[in-house]
């Protein structure tokens, strides 16, 4: 355990092991073996970090376009097969599953290709660059029997999963009105940031917004018409939305119709320009008989709070780190990925998962951000050159 590691264990133990978690003891004779496309800066904490304590899963390889670099990831990281290409990877008979965190553009090439040879695919929100693009790949998973999941990892921690049951569960009466702010301040990532390059599919929407959507949607489980979308833009750059303040309407039959007012933010500037705004993470579900708020949503193992506001009670908070169902797999410590990535090894093999986001699903989230972009007046994300 690093010294670090050490001391926040003294003020907070489940944090100090999330920072330091144990290694697995033993391996499955047969784990699901995961090759990574790409040396990405997401992978260490969306798979390479969680396969270190999951016994029934390794990180076996790994490849980039830059050779060298990718060999440099592999010793940082301990991977121990290292590939020239893509392709080359998703051809070894070594490799059972794949993890796509590659650029938006290029998540439906390689996932239809990773497909095609056989491989299931943890595929990085968003999906694709369109709701077209998302259902080839749903049709071809489907079709070689083979597992696809779109990453919205924040839906399998126990925190969201109990703030939607306080804002579904009917105590709090019909929900009428959800609020979303999740903006980051400027300077958080450069400006040759892949979120700010058209060409790979960037913008606000595609990255922070794709989970403000995809939230509001599972709170609501039906689809919405954007009924407002309004972009803003970086200097010289106009066609990728830096911001974007947008209305949903949920409007269900023998439902009560449900406003969602989102606004979020990639680079928000500074306040008088030299003071950073708090990066801004909540929800808030307004319900017929009180509130609901979960703040970083997001990352909610690292922390967060859930408040309820029922109409003539007292205010009241929670927590939740671990499921409290009998036979509940999970730690307090675990990550939001960790939780992921064990439903994903479950329903390849055959287990089923405490919670799943089907391809359908993912194919609606993205018309949704495709009508906000139309909405918006910005273009659309453009459509991979591959054909499959």
């Amino acid at each position: 355990m690093s010294i670090f590691s050490r001391l926040v264990s003294i003020f907070n133990p489940r944090l100090g092991t999330f920072l330091d978690p144990p290694k697995k003891s033993s391996t499955d004779p047969s784990p699901l073996r995961i090759g990574i496309l790409g040396a990405a800066n997401i992978a260490p904490q969306a798979v390479i970090g969680p396969a270190s304590y999951h016994s029934g899963v390794v990180v076996q390889a790994v490849a980039a376009r830059d050779e060298n670099r990718a060999r440099e990831y592999a010793r940082q990281h301990g991977i121990p097969t290292v590939f020239k290409s893509y392709q080359e990877l998703l051809d070894s008979p070594d490799i059972d599953a794949v993890y796509n965190p590659l650029p938006n553009y290029h998540h439906f090439e390689w996932t239809m290709k990773a497909l095609k040879a056989g491989k299931h695919v943890l595929l990085e929100k968003p999906s694709s660059n369109n709701s077209e693009e998302m259902r080839q790949m749903v049709e071809l998973a489907k079709e070689k029997n083979l597992v696809l999941l779109e990453a919205f990892h924040y839906r399998f921690h126990p925190a969201n999963q109990r703030f939607r049951e306080i804002v579904t569960g009917g105590s709090l009466g019909k929900l009428k009105k959800i609020e979303i702010q999740f903006t980051l301040p400027y300077r958080m990532f450069p400006k040759n940031d892949i979120r700010f390059n058209y060409d790979l599919g960037g913008g606000a929407t595609t990255d922070l917004g794709c989970y403000a959507v995809s939230y509001c949607r599972w709170l609501n489980e039906s689809e919405p018409t954007v009924a407002f979308a309004k972009a803003e833009t970086l200097p010289g750059n106009p066609k990728v939305d830096r911001a974007m303040k947008v209305n949903l309407i949920f409007d269900s039959p023998g439902q009560p119709q449900v406003l969602a007012e989102i606004n979020y933010d990639l680079a928000r500037p500074w306040r008088f320009g030299l003071i950073p705004y708090i990066p801004q993470t909540g929800i808030k579900a307004i319900c017929e008989n009180g509130v609901a708020i979960i703040d970083n949503f997001p990352g909610p193992h690292l922390f967060h709070t859930i408040t309820i506001a029922e109409n003539g009670k007292p205010k009241a908070t929670e927590k939740c780190y671990k499921f409290t169902e009998p036979n509940a797999v999970g730690e307090e410590w675990w990550p939001t990925y960790r939780y992921q990535l064990e439903a994903f090894v479950n329903q390849v093999r055959g287990r089923t998962p405490q919670l799943w986001i089907t391809g359908e699903d993912s194919v609606a989230q993205m018309k949704v951000l495709e009508a906000i972009y139309e909405k918006s007046g910005l273009e659309p994300r453009p459509t991979s050159a591959y054909m499959s």
